[in-house]
């Protein structure tokens, strides 16, 4: 994914953020199943303890989230000029931000009762009772959450980028080994039998407070990192004189931001929430984490190392490599992320099979599965075009922009109440890709606007090849999985776990080599650039 824009560097980063989020991925990927083979994915407990987990994630990207990604890097790479290389500046701003993650999740778990109710509006009063349970036990992820984003930023910004994806790998093993306590202890229930009634408080407390404690584990190892590249932190309540007021300024739009989305983020739960016995809040939740996996992987991973750089060239007001990183990073993303929608999309019904067994559900998670997935590539677009956006210095514009977008998918997903309950979660997914669609082709405009160009012939061009040359692979793969009975409910592809897992996995080959020996043959420059350290790679092994 490197090409002449691009560094060695950049690529070996790229490369081992990518290796640390795919072992986490796999890992979560592990636990979800683990998950869905006890609690099921249909019915009051998955619903319920979605909602609660979701909780912390969701006040944490208001109150912090997004403003640590928007302001840290940046920041810190600018405080790195400073006589002390910036110690000062991050001991600062990490005592003000826990401080303010230390208080909100405090205040958060003591109001459990009245978020977790206004958010589950539309839940039975006993499946609320037990989505507020388990929000006593979730919520004081929020802080932890916290933690492991400043301290991994920070390393980020220090060019150490392996921890950050690398230890969310600790909090998959304890999680995993908190649900098989579970399970052993207190028996499973993969169809979602159990009634909220059923579930004892030594149940909520096994099954959240071990999501919870994975979480704890994966922030505070962050420290050892700390140690490894010469950080110590030591709180520091001197607030003035080190540029806090410019990042304060910045944070405030990020803020707004964050506060937008997570309102549309509770009228999407408090739709969802109507289609009671349906596809609901856990489908939603595990559709959208299959939906993550590629963008994670890839787009997180490259765009991850570009964001150090880009803000490095936007601190010596180099534009023209701010405009040149963005570009590469688009084209290189793209270039895998086009093949994994489509891989994804046609395998929607196996993957659903994985997690849940009978025919109805397997219908249920692989149609929200599909209306998630045909907006991957806009999505992973928006990613790197946002963060380029950071890298200047603006948070200003992206407020505006994801205003564009809520209220698109507000009005689009209180339409979808009145759609059938079994077809209310696809609906929510189909909106939610046309906004996002909308939303970055109003985030390339204006970008191109503020650096007067984002090299858009080249990077449309690029992607216009991507997608002719997926066609073939599209339909070779819909032969096959229609072949291997990957749409029926007495299909080979259905019939088991391990049976949806080979049929992803042939197709995925098939695909794969069908996509990129189309793109050899179109002559991608992009697919020689990312070929070429390989090639390079194996001479050396052959000597």
């Amino acid at each position: 994914m490197t090409d002449t824009t691009t560094t060695g560097g950049i690529g070996r980063a790229s490369a081992f953020l990518a290796s640390g989020t795919i072992v986490s991925r796999i890992l979560g990927f592990v636990k979800l199943i683990v998950l869905a083979g006890i609690i099921g994915q249909f019915g009051a407990t998955a619903d319920a303890f979605a909602i609660a987990n979701q909780l912390p994630n969701t006040i944490y990207v208001i109150v912090a989230g997004g403003i640590l990604t928007a302001v840290l890097v940046p920041q810190i790479v600018r405080a790195s000029l400073h006589t002390d290389g910036g110690t000062a500046y991050i001991n600062k701003l990490l005592t003000l931000a826990l401080m303010v993650l230390a208080v909100t999740t405090v205040v958060a778990t003591l109001l459990a009762p009245v978020i977790t109710g206004f958010i589950g509006l539309n839940l039975p009063d006993d499946q609320k009772a037990l989505a507020v349970a388990f929000a006593y036990w979730c919520l004081p992820q929020m802080f932890f959450y916290g933690l492991y984003t400043l301290l991994g930023e920070v390393l980020n910004a220090r060019k150490s980028f392996g921890p950050f994806t690398w230890v969310p790998v600790l909090n998959n093993v304890v999680a995993i080994a908190g649900l098989l306590f579970f399970a052993a202890f207190f028996g499973a229930d993969p169809n979602g039998d159990r009634t909220a009634a059923e579930i004892s408080g030594a149940m909520v407390a096994v099954l959240a407070g071990s999501a919870t404690l994975g979480v704890v584990a994966q922030a505070l190892v962050l420290f050892y990192f700390w140690r490894r590249i010469g950080l110590s932190y030591r709180p520091d309540f001197h607030f003035r004189g080190v540029g806090l007021g410019a990042a304060g300024k910045m944070a405030s739009w990020t803020f707004g931001m964050l506060i937008l989305t997570t309102i549309a983020g509770i009228i999407e739960t408090q739709v969802v929430t109507r289609a009671h016995g349906e596809a609901s809040v856990a489908v939603l939740t595990t559709a959208w984490l299959i939906f993550m996996l590629p963008h994670s992987v890839i787009t997180v991973s490259v765009a991850t190392a570009y964001f150090t750089r880009m803000s490095e060239h936007a601190a010596l007001s180099k534009w023209a490599l701010v405009k040149a990183d963005a570009s590469s990073a688009i084209r290189g993303t793209a270039l895998l992320i086009v093949l994994a929608s489509a891989v994804i999309a046609i395998c929607a019904y196996p993957f659903a099979a994985v997690f849940v067994r009978p025919f109805d559900q397997v219908q249920g998670v692989g149609n929200v599965i599909i209306a998630f997935i045909l907006g991957l590539v806009p999505f992973c677009i928006l990613f790197v075009l946002q963060r380029t956006f950071y890298s200047l210095g603006d948070t200003r514009t992206p407020f505006f922009f994801t205003l564009f977008q809520v209220v698109i998918l507000v009005i689009g997903v209180l339409g979808c109440a009145f759609l059938p309950t079994d077809w209310i979660a696809v609906g929510i997914a189909a909106v939610i890709t046309v906004s996002g669609t909308l939303q970055a082709a109003l985030a390339a405009i204006l970008l191109r606007r503020r650096l007067g160009g984002i090299d858009a012939r080249r990077i449309l061009r690029s992607l216009v090849k991507y997608f002719v040359a997926a066609i073939v692979p599209v339909l070779l793969g819909l032969v096959l999985v229609v072949l291997l009975g990957g749409t029926t409910e007495d299909g080979f592809a259905l019939s088991s776990r391990v049976t949806a897992i080979l049929t992803m996995a042939l197709v995925g080959i098939v695909m794969a080599a069908a996509y990129f020996g189309m793109l050899l043959v179109m002559r991608s420059a992009e697919l020689s650039a990312f070929l070429t350290p390989l090639q390079r790679r194996f001479r050396r092994l052959g000597r």
